[in-house]
Parts: structure tokens; sequence; C-alpha cells
């Protein structure tokens, strides 16, 4: 019975091939459960995330998609007609292909979904960019496996690759600014020069990140108005991060008369690092007589505030400028303030019409002693 001839083939063979085509199968399955489960547990012991990319990307393992390379494979020890082989090792052919897309296509979803947790942590506000990075990124996939799997069927793509080329030119020419203000969003994602809360500024213009879009970011200035910036324009700016600041520098400078004797010059500069050492969440780093100006005596103070936080800043800032101007008027020392003196080099004379005698000019005249 075993030798009952069907389609050219024993039965025998057809069950030889049904049992491996079953057998391979079964072989997958097998091993992609092993995999979730042995990593499952590898992954919960473990920070990093190659674990966790493995399993979702596995666990994307469509058994039907199995199918079709292993009834190729076990059809290879049957004597079938060309065009049934041919039809058979076509549909393999796709079935791993797409098999294959699956895999990448969840590498790239548990990247996203990992980025998308992080800036959700970070209120980056960055989903709208993700999704179109994700958008771009399948699209491209997708596209690059369709080619290579009508170039394994027997398809000349060389046309459709070279129309697709001149195609892309001509829309990437008509698009240009939407796809340069695109991939400068992704860049912006990606390489997080600011995230929204962020308080920045660009050239003139500041205030605090509200949302970073497709084509746009939006900054909520101080006055109250919204600043809309182009992504591409932004990253050609030089801009300044104030939220990441970690400490501010301040550099401050006044003047003193120039009636101050020098021998309270000299204490000026002790009685300055006392003041600024005594605020809290302050650093000194020095204070000097720096220069003479046109009408003071310029001293220069630097310190380092510990805590960023503007409000804070100016806080102590006032409360410094109190105690130096209590602590000038107790040492007798006055503040510098723009004046000029005008030094006469001889008294003036007026003398009148009498003393120039008859016939003189009725207008008095100035003359110098």
């Amino acid at each position: 019975m075993l030798q009952h001839m069907i389609f050219g083939n024993p039965l025998a063979s057809w069950l030889f091939a049904s049992a491996a085509a079953v057998l391979t199968v079964f072989v997958v399955w097998a091993l992609r459960q092993f995999i979730v489960r042995r990593l499952s547990r590898y992954a919960a012991l473990t920070s990093t995330r190659v674990d966790d990319s493995l399993i979702a990307v596995t666990r994307r393992t469509r058994l039907w998609l199995v199918w079709l390379p292993a009834l190729w494979v076990a059809a290879q020890s049957l004597t079938l007609p060309e065009r049934i082989d041919a039809l058979l090792r076509g549909a393999a052919i796709l079935a791993m292909i797409w098999q294959f897309g699956l895999w990448l296509a969840a590498g790239i979803d548990f990247w996203v979904e990992r980025s998308r947790a992080r800036a959700a942590q970070e209120g980056s506000g960055a989903a709208t960019s993700l999704a179109a990075l994700t958008f771009v990124a399948k699209t491209a996939l997708w596209a690059i496996l369709l080619l290579v799997a009508l170039d394994n069927l027997g398809i000349d793509v060389t046309a459709m690759i070279a129309g697709l080329g001149v195609g892309g030119v001509a829309v990437a020419l008509a698009v240009q600014n939407i796809l340069g203000d695109l991939f400068a969003s992704l860049s912006i994602v990606i390489d997080k020069p600011f995230v929204i809360g962020d308080f920045i500024i660009v050239d003139e213009y500041m205030g605090t990140v509200e949302h970073v879009g497709l084509k746009t970011t939006r900054i909520r200035s101080l006055g109250g108005e919204q600043l809309v910036f182009s992504n591409s324009d932004l990253l050609k700016a030089r801009l300044r991060n104030y939220k990441r600041m970690r400490e501010r520098r301040v550099v401050f400078q006044f003047g003193l008369l120039f009636e101050t004797p020098a021998d309270k010059l000299e204490r000026v500069a002790a009685l300055l690092r006392e003041i600024v050492s005594a605020q809290p969440q302050v650093r000194f780093d020095r204070a000097h007589f720096a220069s003479i100006g046109e009408w003071s005596y310029n001293f220069e103070v630097v310190y380092w505030m510990l805590d960023p936080d503007y409000n804070q800043y100016m806080d102590t800032q006032q409360s410094i400028n109190l105690a130096i101007v209590r602590r000038l008027d107790q040492e007798g020392i006055g503040l510098a303030y723009p004046a000029r003196k005008l030094h006469m080099a001889a008294p003036l004379q007026v003398r009148g019409p009498a003393d120039r005698g008859p016939g003189s000019d009725a207008w008095p005249e100035a003359r110098r002693a």
C-alpha cells in the first residue's frame, strides 16, 4: 500500500514529506516557546534591553508563514511538475521575506515604544515625531523587501528602481522644505538639544518649549505670546538651554567715588568676600579692584549660584546689593555716579562802559586777569 502511486510519487514519499513539514513547523514552534520563556526569565534579572528586543522579535514569528517554506523543503523529496515546484518555491520565498519583514518591524516597534516611554517620563512630547519616524522606517523597510521579493520571483526590477529613483528625486525637490523640517524634527527627537519644558534662548528670542511638531517647534515667550520656529531654522541657530544649567555664574560691577582713600579701598575686597559668602546657596569666586574708570574706582565681583533658579538668583543678588550699600555707608564710602569737574585757569573780570571811557561800546566785555 505504501507503494501506491499518487501523482507520480509513492504514498510513502508523500507521508515522509508531510511528516517532514509537520516536524519542521513543530521544531520552529518549540524553539520559539523555548526562547521566549528562557529570555523572559533572564530579562527579569537584567537591566539591558537587548534580551527584551529579542523576545519581541521572536514573538512576531508566524507559524502559518513557516508552513510554506516547510512544504517547499519537504517537497524536494517528491517528483512534482515544474510549474507546481516553481509555485511552491515562489510562495516559500514570499513567506520567508514576509517573516523577515515582520521581525524587522517588531524591532522597529520595540525601539519606538521604548523611546516613547522614555519621552513620556521626560515630558519631551516626542510622540508625533516618533510616529512619523515609524512610518518612514516601515515604508522604507517594506519597499525594499517588496523589491527583493520581486527580484527573487524573476521579475526585472531595474526599471522600477530607476523609476522610483527619478520619482523620488522629483518629489524630494518639490517638498524639500517640508522634508528638511521633518528630518530636523527627527534630529531633535534623537539628539535632544531641548525637550518640552526647557527654557531656551534663540538669537534674541526666549521662552519655554511647549510643542515639538513635525514641521515647527512652538515656544511660549516671557511676554505671553507664542513663538513658532521651523525645525530646520531652529537647528541652524545657536541656542542656549537654561533648563540644563547646573550652576549660574554671576558677575557684577560697581564704582566708588574718587574721594575714597586708599586704605578704605584696600578693605573693600575683603568686605565683598564677607557679604557674598554669607549668602545661602552661593560659592564665592573673587572680588577685585578691577579698574580706574572715568569717574569711579571700579570693583568686580564673581560668584556661583549653586541653584540655577532665576528667582533665587535675583533674591540673592538683591540681598548682596542691600548688604553692600549698608556696609559702604557704615565705612563712610560713597558709591560713584557720573560726574565731571570743571577747573578754571583764572577768574573772569567783567568791565562795564564806565571803565572804558566816553565813546566806548555799551556792551560789557570780559577779560582775563
